[in-house]
């Protein structure tokens, strides 16, 4: 059985046909301008640089290898470059996803009418988007059946690869799972607090000087790791309902005071925090925890990996750079 993973240059992505591999799949990963060091990973996993934008480069892929399992997760996934380029987030995100459908529509036509992989896609909790700021009497937990009002491009191009997706299932019975993704953390990861803190901590120990750059600390952030969310991911793709839509969030909220306490715990130093003017926002966003009632009762997945782990093992692996 041949597995397809695109975005298979980003965090989540790398450490998912890693994983595979390793479990002996036949795995196959795209990219394209990778946000990580795919060097990294074990030379024997076939990379394929791949413009998703491309339909052509997509139907080259999927026609050779004619994958059981796709997971796609190849996007640009930055809600701030969206701002940017929003015309390059939606061409990406949304064609993108088309391209993956129309691949396996024209093998079905030109080559084998009976095949019928599982599409898992990566979908996100941006989709929620003024939804979260509106929960009632102190909720902070949102359920898949929420209103979708997104409040930039990124969250808008989800939207519409989530509901792309669900025309697919419906009109051409292609078996896709939308995966709403919340906040996740691991190894290869930047531009995110805990890969900020575990960096900052390890200059640190280099210069000898104990102190770490924060903003508000008691910002609060239910965050899993990345290896709860892939294993989330899998199990969909064995277990999940097609057509469905499901929430992978952490239930673990964590203050950003608390990284910052594990961190020490991890390294044996006391850091000063100094508050950076740049790292603080004029409004902290509200809390984001997705309810998982639906992944959890259709898949069994739990969450199993603490934080502690998670910020020993970024020490380590920003260690070895």
């Amino acid at each position: 059985m041949n597995i397809l993973v695109t975005g298979a240059g980003g965090m989540v992505g790398s450490h998912m046909v890693e994983l595979l591999h390793s479990q002996g799949k036949n795995v196959i990963g795209t990219y394209y301008k990778p946000t990580t060091d795919i060097t990294e990973l074990p030379s024997e996993i076939k990379m394929i640089e791949c413009d998703v934008r491309y339909p052509e480069n997509v139907e080259r892929i999927v026609f050779k290898y004619m994958p059981a399992q796709i997971y796609h997760l190849a996007a640009q996934s930055y809600p701030t470059v969206s701002w940017m380029k929003p015309y390059e987030t939606i061409e990406t995100n949304v064609n993108g996803t088309i391209a993956v459908y129309e691949a396996v529509k024209k093998v079905r036509r030109l080559i084998d009418i009976n095949y019928d992989p599982v599409i898992v896609v990566a979908c996100s909790s941006a989709e929620y988007g003024e939804t979260l700021n509106e929960l009632e009497d102190g909720a902070v937990y949102v359920k898949e059946t929420a209103e979708l009002k997104p409040l930039h491009p990124y969250g808008v191009s989800k939207v519409g690869q989530d509901l792309i997706s669900f025309q697919y299932f419906m009109n051409d019975h292609i078996r896709c799972i939308r995966a709403r993704i919340f906040n996740s953390t691991g190894t290869r990861k930047v531009n995110d607090v805990t890969s900020d803190f575990t960096y900052r901590a390890v200059q640190s120990e280099k210069t000898g000087i104990y102190e770490l750059r924060v903003g508000n600390l008691e910002t609060r952030r239910a965050i899993m790791d990345q290896r709860d969310l892939v294993n989330a991911l899998m199990m969909l793709a064995e277990k999940g309902k097609p057509g469905e839509a499901y929430n992978i969030s952490s239930e673990h909220i964590y203050r950003m005071r608390d990284i910052v306490d594990i961190i020490e715990n991890q390294t044996g130093h006391k850091f000063k925090t100094v508050v950076d003017p740049i790292l603080l926002r004029p409004t902290d966003e509200k809390i984001i925890v997705g309810d998982i009632t639906k992944l959890k009762r259709d898949t069994g997945w739990k969450q199993m990996i603490p934080m502690e782990q998670t910020v020993k093992d970024m020490l380590e692996y920003w260690r070895k750079q």
